[in-house]
């Protein structure tokens, strides 16, 4: 299976449990791989048989900035649903960290992986 990536788009959202978190936009990083048969892709060269990267992270970026999830489980849950609704994206890996969450760290979050079976 052919994989099509984006890294490290940076959001600002409202995503915690915390009252601050809730009033307070923060950075949220999202790094998405989305697995599609590219083949014919590679073959016609027209973005119509191609996943297209652009489209999605404009609509992950808007959602993201816009849903106020408590939760990045929630969050990468919602992020996953939109991929998978996009034409030849069969499989979806998540990623969605808040960096600076935790004390002496990077950044923290989850990775979840999700087929379109998981939404049927």
């Amino acid at each position: 299976m052919d994989k099509v990536f984006i890294r490290n788009l940076s959001v600002r959202g409202i995503i915690g449990i915390n009252d601050w978190e809730r009033e307070k936009l923060q950075e949220i990083l999202i790094n998405l791989t989305l697995y599609a048969d590219l083949h014919r892709a590679g073959e016609s060269d027209a973005i119509e048989d191609c996943v297209n990267y652009r489209t999605i992270a404009k609509k992950v970026q808007a959602h993201a900035e816009s849903t106020a999830r408590y939760t990045v489980e929630a969050l990468a849950a919602d992020i996953a649903r939109l991929c998978l609704e996009e034409p030849g994206v069969q499989k979806a890996v998540v990623r969605v960290e808040k960096p600076g969450a935790v004390r002496f760290s990077e950044s923290v979050g989850v990775e979840i992986e999700r087929t379109q079976d998981d939404f049927a």
